[in-house]
């Protein structure tokens, strides 16, 4: 596993916690997370022995989003009025920007976020990408973007609808306003509350665990079927799975199933 500026990665037998470790700035999203983020999940993706990974963050808040002084400083040639081919270059580069965050929600590695405190903004985008979400009850969400004049272009109003619905995405992101985690709770954002972030890292490691325990082309075929399934209509969906199981239902692991509901055995896998 390579080390990185921005993140630290903990293995844990088939689990992996990558860590958001910049505590001294809240997590702020600075060009090194941009950067890394890609590679991370490639690293994770490529090792077989991970068969589920958690995010988090070190410090008081999982994150304060975009490090916007930070961006516009380095990036400020982009943010003035210039050609198309400056146009072009800053649309690859918000490109190269999305490119992390989607790979951790194409990963066919299951994913569970870890909140506390702040998530905001870009954090939101990251925990969205994410397949599972608890919760410390001191956290607050916001899809701030629209308070600092930018469109939320990290997958926020994109991924959103299918988890909380149009009409709760529309509000976080018109109004830019912050809810609480009863309210994330409430509206689906979240699976779980827990009393603070060390019971949430645990309940997520816990439940990371029972996952890599599952036969892992099962749990891969689970994440493609139902990615392919989003916006499109239902037959199109139950049309895939036929395909995914039809080609790979008749594995090792579905005979040791089979095996041991036979003998009332725990079936071990082919991990």
């Amino acid at each position: 596993m390579r080390k990185y500026n921005f993140f630290e990665i903990e293995i844990m037998d088939a689990i992996a916690i990558i860590y958001l470790n910049k505590p001294e700035t809240r997590n702020a999203m600075s060009w090194d997370f941009w950067m890394e983020l890609p590679d991370v999940i490639q690293d994770i993706n490529e090792n077989k022995n991970i068969r589920a990974f958690v995010v988090a963050a070190r410090g008081k808040s999982f994150s304060t989003g975009l490090d916007v002084v930070g961006f516009t400083t380095q990036f400020e040639a982009h943010l003035k009025e210039n050609s198309a081919d400056d146009r072009k270059k800053f649309y690859n580069l918000i490109l190269k920007m999305q490119s992390g965050i989607n790979a951790v929600y194409q990963s066919n590695k299951p994913s569970i976020a870890v909140i506390q405190k702040h998530c905001i903004g870009g954090g939101l985008d990251l925990i969205a990408a994410c397949d599972i979400r608890f919760a410390s009850e001191d956290a607050i969400f916001s899809l701030r973007e629209a308070k600092v004049a930018i469109v939320a272009d990290m997958g926020s109003i994109n991924r959103l609808p299918a988890i909380i619905g149009q009409g709760n995405t529309r509000e976080l992101a018109l109004t830019g306003k912050d809810i609480d985690s009863k309210e994330a709770l409430r509206i689906g954002l979240v699976n779980k509350i827990l009393p603070d972030h060390n019971l949430a890292m645990e309940e997520a490691i816990k439940v990371a665990i029972e996952i890599s325990e599952n036969p892992s082309i099962v749990v891969e075929g689970v994440k493609e079927v139902m990615r392919y399934s989003e916006g499109k209509p239902l037959e199109a969906g139950l049309n895939y799975v036929c395909v995914w199981n039809s080609s790979f239902l008749a594995s090792k692991d579905f005979s040791s199933a089979i095996d041991g509901f036979k003998n009332k055995k725990r079936p071990k896998y082919n991990q």
